[in-house]
C-alpha cells in the first residue's frame, strides 16, 4: 500500500499528552527527524508550520495530515501520533485532534505527495480504522495497524 519504509516503528508515538497544534508538529517533527540522517528537527518543524499557515491539514474526525516537501529527501517518509486528548487544529469540522499522522516527501515529488496524501485521507476516513488506533496500546500495535498487519482486530 505504501512505500518500504514509508512508516517505522522509529516514527510512531502513542498515549501522548500534547497540549497544543504548534506542539504536535514539533513532535512529529523530532519524530521525522530521529530517523533521517541530514534533517534537522527545527527544519522540519518550520516547513510543517508553514504547511498550516496555507490551511490547516486536520481532516476531520479527529485527524490531521500534516504535510511538506524537503530538499535532501531521496524517498517519502511519513510519522504518526496517537494522543491521550484531543488539540484544537482549525480541523474542518472544528473537533479537536488526537490522531496525527505528518508526511515529508522529496521537493520535486509532486504526484507521489499527491497519491500518498490520497490515500492516507482514505485510509483515515474508515471509521474502524480510526478507532483501532485509538484503542491501540503502544507502538506496535499502532504500527501493526497502520502497515497493515495487524491481526484481526474486533472493529466495535
Amino acid at each position: 500500500m505504501f512505500p518500504p519504509q514509508f512508516i517505522a516503528l522509529e516514527r510512531i508515538g502513542n498515549d501522548l499528552q500534547i497540549a497544543s497544534k504548534k506542539r504536535l508538529l514539533e513532535v512529529l517533527a523530532g519524530l521525522l527527524a530521529n530517523d533521517i540522517p541530514d534533517l534537522e528537527a527545527t527544519v522540519i518543524f518550520e516547513r510543517l508550520l508553514e504547511r498550516e499557515r496555507l490551511g490547516s491539514t486536520g481532516l476531520g474526525h479527529g485527524i490531521a495530515l500534516p504535510h511538506a516537501r524537503m530538499k535532501h529527501l531521496k524517498e517519502a517518509v511519513g510519522a504518526f501520533v496517537q494522543l491521550r486528548t484531543g488539540v484544537a487544529f482549525d480541523a474542518i469540522d472544528e473537533q479537536p485532534v488526537d490522531l496525527a499522522f505528518a508526511m515529508l516527501v522529496p521537493e520535486s515529488a509532486s504526484e507521489v505527495h499527491l497519491q500518498l496524501l490520497s490515500k492516507l485521507a482514505i485510509l483515515f476516513d474508515n471509521e474502524a480504522l480510526r478507532e483501532r488506533l485509538r484503542r491501540a496500546p503502544d507502538r506496535e500495535a499502532l504500527f501493526q495497524v497502520l502497515s497493515g498487519q495487524e491481526q484481526s482486530m474486533p472493529d466495535g
